[in-house]
């Protein structure tokens, strides 16, 4: 591994390759904050897939490219007389020491949790009107009800026993019954959305990422799928050829290999 004297000196060959793109190339001259934003997202998503894939050598190659992505933002900022990367990195370096005060003070923990409640409690007094205000609202919709269920229970709001929020699924999966037997489409809509929260709710308490659970299934799912199509290619049909009765045979295969 490098020392901290390289890694230092490996972040500024970046800074001075990033100065210099952006006076000598035509893309990076006409790049803004705005432009960039996109990327930033698709970026953040690519490194996602690679630590679902656990691949050490995509992470590392997906951060660069975050990593590229701070310094062109910085050095936007430093164009604006704003912040630079020095700016940056000294005001996330403030926050962690203003919100570690069992590590930088005297405040005594128990566990995680009681970090967790100090954390938010922290935000609250540096100005924030909801412990909810720092949830993107850009977030997907999964991956958003997980960061709302976090916050609250972060400052106590939350259920006290795994049991008691499998009655709360069971619940919500009985009025989302009812609703589909005669409920409006609008109705259905709600409770399947209530039903959803709720399992998301539970799967914190069994310790369980929902997102990261529904990405996997998503790509098994995906893999049987293909070797479905490779069959089907292999027999010289299409899938539409193919009867139900081949599908599932070729999907129970499927599952032995994925």
């Amino acid at each position: 591994m490098n020392s901290r004297g390289q890694q230092l000196k490996a972040i500024d060959r970046l800074l001075t390759i990033m100065d210099e793109l952006r006076e000598q190339c035509p893309w990076d001259k006409k790049q803004t904050f705005e432009s960039l934003r996109h990327l930033t997202i698709e970026e953040t998503y690519e490194l996602s897939d690679a630590i679902l894939d656990r691949n050490l050598k995509e992470i590392k190659n997906e951060l660069g490219d975050l990593l590229l992505h701070i310094a062109f933002y910085s050095k936007l900022g430093s164009e604006e007389k704003t912040f630079d990367i020095a700016d940056v990195a000294n005001s996330i370096s403030e926050k962690l020491i203003h919100r570690h005060p069992h590590i930088y003070g005297d405040v005594q923990v128990q566990d995680e949790e009681e970090v967790k409640k100090n954390w938010e409690a922290l935000k609250l007094k540096e100005g924030k009107k909801s412990v909810l205000e720092g949830v993107p609202k850009g977030l997907p919709a999964l991956v958003k009800a997980q960061r709302i269920q976090d916050k609250a229970a972060g400052v106590g709001f939350d259920w006290e026993q795994p049991d008691q929020v499998w009655e709360k699924v069971q619940e919500e999966l009985a009025e989302f019954n009812t609703e589909i037997k005669k409920g409006s489409l609008k109705n259905r809509e709600a409770e399947f959305g209530d039903l959803l929260f709720s399992m998301i709710n539970y799967a914190r308490f069994l310790k369980i990422n929902p997102d990261t659970a529904l990405e996997q299934t998503n790509q098994k799912f995906t893999k049987r799928f293909q070797y479905l199509e490779a069959k089907a290619k292999e027999m010289g049909k299409t899938l539409e050829q193919m009867t139900l009765t081949e599908m599932n045979l070729y999907w129970e295969e499927a599952k032995k290999e994925n």
